[in-house]
């Protein structure tokens, strides 16, 4: 009669078989069976010898020849090594501020103010580099309220306002403040080394250019009942110090420019997700009464903020003017917190149709223009509200000559308040 254990015998013998049979031991995989005790032995087989060495260098080779491949289809598309625009690259330019730049300039907006002002020409000009804590996608509220309530902060904010993200609260990124508080130290190291040895070397480095991403994005069969929406493709080139720019192939490439301007064209047409004119209203005083108390804390201790409604053109103009009027939003906004403002249609030399700042997508300046824009409003600034000639002016900041039209009684009010 078999014993209990003749599947463990019969499993040993096999393994040992190997052996007798020309097989090396260490080819043999040990299993359960090989233990006296084991009554259901897992099955065992030999893995058989392999040119190993040889296996790995084809893996390697094959794999260096997929990944030059795709880094050479995006360059040829015209993409160039960026660095990545993170909550962690941003979390090192706010910790400039708890390193002792406390009373520094804060560029602080949304893409507008974070693609167009151009740091060098503002370090040139000014003597010292702005720290750049704008987002794109993302109103600057949360940031704003970040420095409101941090002491250490006794500089200055230009405060962009893009009416759309503004007003409405929306925002990608509101989660940086928070993430820089409690950044941990492997994600440091590992910000570090990805600005060091990935993102100067590889183009395709991006999200937009993510194997997962351009598969989502081809033009798959719709669902029934499901509108198929187009996602913001890649704009910008980011350099360490998050000084950044818009892509050129915006401006250069006229089918990669008409792909920008429909996925804005997709927010100008009523959807049913919109919320009703009574909610949008709603929300629209609920984040100006959010800025004006933001504001007040800043001024409270010294801090000087001037806010900036940086330019759009055609068809993106057309739809903010329509959306947000501007006695309803942006002078609402100036008699609320009290703070000056520069509207870029009250400065000649802030037009896009007087000055040819090119907006390519409507909303963004080519990196030239965006060179001349930041003079421009940099002597604007330096002659109306924070240079020394306008501290030690009386009264309010001088009307721009030859504007289209000046600004509306509230804004000239406001900017006659000290700050």
């Amino acid at each position: 009669m078999p014993s209990s254990t003749s599947s463990s015998d019969s499993a040993l013998a096999l393994t040992r078989g190997y052996a007798r049979q020309g097989t090396p031991d260490r080819y043999a995989r040990q299993t359960a069976a090989d233990r006296p005790g084991i009554a259901q032995p897992v099955p065992v087989r030999p893995v058989p010898e392999q040119p190993w060495g040889r296996i790995f260098l084809g893996s390697l080779i094959i794999f260096a020849l997929l990944l030059g491949g795709w880094e050479v289809y995006w360059r040829a598309y015209g993409v160039h090594p960026a660095v990545a625009n993170t909550e962690g690259l941003w979390a090192i330019q706010r910790r400039r501020i708890d390193a002792g730049e406390g009373a520094a300039t804060v560029l602080l907006g949304s893409s507008r103010l974070y693609f167009d002002i151009q740091l060098p020409v503002w370090e040139r000009l000014d003597g010292h580099r702005p720290i750049q804590l704008s987002f794109e996608g993302t109103s600057p509220l949360v940031a704003l309220e970040d420095l409101a309530d941090d002491p250490r902060f006794t500089g200055r904010v230009l405060l962009g306002i893009a009416p759309d993200l503004f007003f409405s609260g929306f925002g990608l990124h509101t989660g940086a403040p928070r993430y820089a508080k409690k950044e941990s130290p492997s994600q440091r190291i590992g910000q570090w080394l990805s600005m060091r040895f990935i993102e100067p070397y590889f183009a395709f480095n991006d999200p937009d250019f993510a194997l997962q991403t351009v598969l989502a994005r081809q033009p798959w069969p719709e669902r029934p009942g499901k509108k198929w929406f187009l996602r913001v493709r890649k704009l910008s080139e980011t350099e360490p110090d998050r000084n950044t720019h818009l892509w050129s192939k915006v401006a250069t490439d006229g089918d990669y420019r008409a792909l920008a301007r429909r996925v804005w064209a997709q927010d100008f047409e009523p959807s049913p997700d919109d919320p009703t004119p009574e909610e949008a209203l709603k929300t629209e005083k609920e984040q100006i009464d959010r800025a004006a108390k933001a504001v007040a804390r800043l001024r409270a201790r010294g801090v000087g903020v001037l806010l900036v409604r940086m330019p759009s053109t055609g068809a993106y103009l057309a739809y903010e003017n329509g959306e947000f009027p501007r006695a309803r939003s942006w002078s609402a906004l100036l008699t609320a917190t009290g703070a000056p403002g520069i509207h870029f249609e009250d400065y000649p030399e802030l037009r896009p149709d007087l000055q040819g700042y090119y907006l390519p997508e409507w909303s963004h300046m080519t990196r030239d223009s965006g060179e001349r824009f930041t003079a421009a409003l940099y002597r604007i600034i330096e002659r109306d509200f924070w240079g020394p000639a306008a501290n030690a002016g009386a009264g309010e900041p001088p009307a721009p000559a030859g504007a289209a039209h000046g600004p509306p009684p509230a804004a000239a009010a406001a900017a006659a308040a000290p700050h």
